[in-house]
């Protein structure tokens, strides 16, 4: 090993200068550049040890979560995160019923409004053309994290995705192969980001779902875009898929779960699919002694059950849990890095 001449102390401060990410909306994952998701990481890893602790990098400013969808994790999350960067909270987690959205106000104005209270804004809604809508804002908003816009996008779960990754494989994303699974993949939206984000890294990905629920169109191009290296299966068993993860020597397993609300018609639909993508521990274990590779599974949650053998919960092969002492340090890193201090 020799000394490099940029060897010298962690600076927290420097790093977050280094990401140069102030002011920028966050809709798609791939909005940022390979070097910038490095950088988000590296700065998430310097804020570990304050997860449950203080460090006063947003004092004085001010998050805004509002959530036109249910949402325990990522709006949880990011509020954690603001409070332990020093920052202040104002939330409105039902705005149809209790902000002027239902009077009618439009998403543009209301932007406008809560930009004149709040530093950075997270933001989850279920119509992905709201895209259209923040484009149009720019600058006249402060910047709007997506908290999950329609099917397609939902970033801050693909980094924390791709952050669980990172810690749980080492930092060469190049070396991992990735397998998404899921009857439905067209409304997948924290497997199009993780996806999207594996692909801006140089990972192997490997989709699996079923013909006529495929990948969405936006999600399809981008990946053409950056020339990733993926492959598509549609309609395997649950033998082809085992089969498969061991011989393409998988080291994560993607479980985007149900998307789809009780009540949905669809729901019953993609249940019913399930036993196809039910992965058990004595089939990770069977794929263990096969290719020698631990698999890791991993789980957007919430999880109903039927997705998957919840025996996996006390196994080596569980980092949907884990993952989630990661969330606080790689969101206080996303806030710290996007909003003016």
């Amino acid at each position: 090993m020799t000394i490099t001449s940029n060897f010298e102390p962690n600076d927290i401060f420097k790093q977050i200068e280094k990401t140069n990410i102030k002011g920028k909306h966050l809709i798609f994952i791939d909005d940022f550049s390979s070097t910038e998701l490095e950088n988000i990481f590296k700065t998430a890893f310097m804020l570990e040890p304050f997860w449950r602790l203080r460090i006063p990098l947003l004092e004085n400013k001010v998050l805004c979560t509002q959530f036109f969808q249910p949402s325990t994790r990522t709006r949880f999350s990011h509020e954690t995160a603001m409070i332990r960067l020093g920052g202040s909270v104002i939330t409105e987690s039902n705005p149809l019923v209790s902000s002027s959205a239902a009077k009618g106000e439009s998403l543009y104005d209301s932007l406008r409004v809560t930009s004149q209270y709040a530093d950075i804004i997270v933001l989850r809604h279920p119509d992905a053309n709201i895209i259209d809508t923040i484009k149009e804002l720019g600058k006249d908003s402060s910047p709007i994290i997506s908290g999950g816009y329609g099917d397609v996008t939902h970033p801050t779960q693909g980094l924390l995705d791709m952050y669980t990754a990172y810690r749980a494989l080492g930092e060469d994303f190049k070396k991992m192969t990735v397998m998404i699974a899921t009857p439905d993949l067209s409304r997948a939206r924290s497997g199009q980001s993780f996806g999207l984000g594996l692909a801006k890294m140089g990972a192997k990905l490997i989709y699996s779902g079923t013909t006529g629920l495929e990948i969405p169109l936006v999600i399809r191009e981008k990946l053409k875009n950056l020339k990733a290296n993926f492959s598509e299966v549609n309609d395997l068993t649950i033998k082809q898929h085992e089969e498969m993860l061991a011989d393409e020597k998988v080291d994560l397993l993607y479980l985007p779960g149900c998307s789809v609300k009780k009540g949905d018609p669809g729901r019953d639909e993609f249940l019913k699919k399930m036993d196809e993508y039910y992965f058990t521990l004595e089939g990770l274990r069977n794929i263990k002694k096969k290719s020698g590779k631990i698999i890791g599974l991993m789980h957007s949650l919430p999880r109903n059950s039927g997705e998957f053998d919840f025996k996996i919960d006390a196994s080596e092969h569980e980092l949907y849990f884990k993952q989630i002492g990661f969330s606080v340090p790689l969101r206080m890193s996303l806030l710290a890095n996007i909003c003016d201090s």
